[in-house]
């Protein structure tokens, strides 16, 4: 079967989701429909809001489909009249058994993490916390549990101590529109050799991916030095890592915390100490040394490099992180 012949079905919402869709479209891949989530009202105006996919698929006037429930007979219909031979999934939401099990090549996920690693909704940002210096993305075929079909194709990637979340799905973006297209060739060619996750090599223990929620993005100043430095770069620059700033007067105010410096240093004050000459530099104590605080933002401000915000704003010893 020639690519042209190949009817293509494709999943997906966010601009990590659109590389893919956009090499499959421009290298002449026969994509018949996308399915994204539907719109949501965004912004102090709430004006409707399209997906990256979306507004993609709306500029290549690919036909589209936006169900609330993936179950509902009309979506599964209006599904089944495309006709897909494969689907593709790029981070979209868990598909039931009725939409996954359609097409007769099956239908396959490109998952950011080396699986059977970081299986769950926020891969890039657990690598990069847990300080990891390696990750990849994985295309995988799907089956009933969650992340757990067989793998078909990984790649992988370093992580730099110096790269935020943002840095590294930038990177994995890029090359998992490569590898899908990659995996479809595979699948056209016949030469698929799918492997079983349980089959695979993992070193050390198999590390979970849970959705983050405000709570999870709070600093804990009592931790070491560079746990709270890969904190930091693996929440930065969304949704942030957070911390309680609180004055002379026990006034608190939420603080985000984009990057940061680790300076591994002895000294006797409290986790949470403020020490700043007020001008150019915040630094926090932990217990092994001292974090100090680059770039940052207050409640209705924007965010600023440190130096700036200290210009306007007076910040003294008597402060402290919470």
């Amino acid at each position: 079967m020639k690519k042209e012949d190949l009817r293509i079905v494709y999943m997906g919402t966010p601009d990590f989701a659109v590389e893919a869709l956009r090499q499959l479209v421009e290298g002449g891949y026969n994509v018949v429909g996308v399915i994204t989530m539907p719109d949501k009202p965004a912004g102090r105006g709430h004006k409707m809001q399209y997906s990256p996919v979306k507004q993609y698929a709306l500029e290549r006037n690919l036909p589209l489909l936006q169900p609330e429930k993936l179950k509902d007979e009309a979506f599964v219909e209006a599904l089944r009249a495309w006709k897909a031979d494969l689907q593709i999934v790029v981070a979209f939401r868990m598909l039931p058994e009725v939409v996954w099990n359609m097409p007769r090549l099956g239908t396959f996920n490109l998952h950011a993490s080396l699986l059977p690693q970081y299986r769950g909704a926020a891969p890039i940002n657990w690598a990069v916390i847990n300080g990891d210096t390696e990750t990849g993305i994985t295309t995988f075929f799907l089956k009933h549990e969650i992340d757990t079909g067989e793998v078909i194709q990984q790649v992988r990637v370093p992580i730099a101590d110096t790269d935020n979340v943002e840095v590294v799905h930038d990177k994995l973006m890029m090359l998992g529109g490569k590898l899908v297209v990659e995996t479809v060739d595979d699948i056209l060619n016949g030469t698929v050799k799918s492997i079983p996750q349980e089959e695979m090599t993992v070193v050390g223990e198999l590390r979970p991916a849970p959705k983050i929620f405000k709570e999870t993005c709070r600093i804990d100043w009592n931790q070491p030095v560079k746990k709270i430095y890969d904190f930091i770069r693996g929440l930065s620059p969304y949704p942030a890592a957070w911390t309680e700033l609180i004055d002379s007067e026990g006034e608190a105010v939420v603080m985000k915390v984009f990057e940061s410096e680790k300076i591994n240093e002895t000294h006797d004050l409290t986790p949470g100490t403020i020490v700043t000459d007020g001008k150019k530099y915040i630094k926090v104590a932990v217990p092994d040394g001292f974090v100090s605080i680059l770039s940052l933002q207050l409640p209705s401000k924007k965010r600023l490099q440190t130096d700036e915000l200290l210009r306007g704003f007076h910040l003294t010893d008597e402060f402290r992180m919470n």
